[in-house]
């Protein structure tokens, strides 16, 4: 199973864009705050794009804190790392709160019929800037404790879980998004430390989705994650025996550029072992991508049978207006110190 994830230009598809949905390798579209100016024209998009492609991946960053696509109209979720704070170090209180915030961002955005926010950040908040207050904690047992409600928090609104950046962003200080983040730290370090969230979330069945990090570990592989069949295949998929869909992170990001052009970078994504590739924000690079690569030459429907929402859970969950309520005052609590 092999898709390629794309974005769109603007608040309303194109014509063209519409019709390139419908290519059977393109299996989701992610949304970027470019791509929304309030409710009512976010459910207007979304309904020409499941006109266009009933079937298709809907997904957002809707994480919370300062990766938030949606605002207006939206509860503003607090960042991941503000939670065991807010409580005072209380764990059990903060693991409660993870569970409304949890089912809030979900129910929000199904609400809207999206499908799938990208979320919850796994990795440590160690020296990472891109990282950050987007961790819940610098400590493997705190995230594990923590994410595990958010997620469960998700799925009573009837959302998956994706958990990113495997093996783990937080130990390294550079920003993928805008150079190549090395790691220089050894297997047996990232295994005690970054590693532990995932392993753990995922021998629990919590996680329908990972993400890999445009993070290269150079004591371990030569290559970037999310390009390394040793991290995608060997650990991932056989020590760790992940059974989900692996998305790439975005290949326009200059960490993935060591790789080549956004063809070379396809191939060795897939080749590597992702399941769906993005490539955001450059609608050449996407087409070109699309027109270039090996493709197989059917993609069976694993992604939506994994990611698609539960739908009576879904419809279950915005009954719930009382639970959506004071989900909404306890996000609004962060904001109002």
């Amino acid at each position: 199973m092999s898709y390629l994830m794309l974005d769109l230009l603007s608040t309303k598809a194109s014509q063209a864009e519409l019709e390139q949905l419908k290519h059977p390798m393109i299996g989701g579209l992610i949304l970027f705050a470019r791509n929304f100016t309030d409710k009512a024209q976010l459910i207007h998009l979304v309904e020409s794009i499941r006109e266009a492609r009933p079937d298709i991946i809907i997904a957002v960053d809707q994480e919370g804190g300062r990766v938030q696509r949606f605002i207006e109209g939206f509860t503003k979720i607090p960042a991941m790392g503000d939670i065991l704070v807010h409580a005072k170090g209380d764990i059990k209180l903060a693991q409660s709160w993870c569970v409304e915030l949890g089912f809030l961002m979900a129910v929000e955005l199904l609400a809207c019929d999206i499908d799938l926010s990208f979320a919850p950040v796994l990795d440590l908040n160690r020296v990472s800037k891109v990282i950050g207050k987007r961790a819940f904690s610098a400590k493997p047992d705190e995230v594990i404790a923590l994410a595990e409600c958010f997620i469960s928090g998700m799925n009573q609104a009837g959302m998956s879980a994706v958990g990113k950046h495997f093996p783990g962003h937080g130990s390294v200080e550079t920003d993928s998004h805008l150079a190549q983040a090395i790691d220089e730290r050894s297997e047996e370090q990232i295994r005690m430390l970054d590693m532990v969230p995932f392993r753990t979330l995922i021998g629990q069945d919590k996680l329908q989705g990972v993400m890999p990090a445009h993070v290269i570990y150079p004591k371990v592989d030569p290559n970037p994650a999310g390009f390394s069949p040793f991290w995608l295949k060997q650990i991932l998929r056989t020590e760790l025996n992940f059974n989900g869909v692996i998305f790439s992170d975005d290949l326009g990001m200059k960490g993935a550029g060591v790789v080549g052009g956004y063809k070379q970078r396809a191939q060795a994504a897939l080749d590597a072992g992702c399941n769906m590739i993005l490539v955001c924000n450059d609608a050449a690079g996407a087409t070109e991508v699309l027109n270039e690569v090996n493709w197989p030459s059917e993609a069976p429907d694993r992604a939506a049978t994994l990611l698609k929402p539960n739908a009576g859970q879904v419809v279950f969950a915005l009954q719930q207006e009382e639970r959506w309520q004071k989900a909404k005052e306890l996000a609004e609590s962060f904001t109002s110190e």
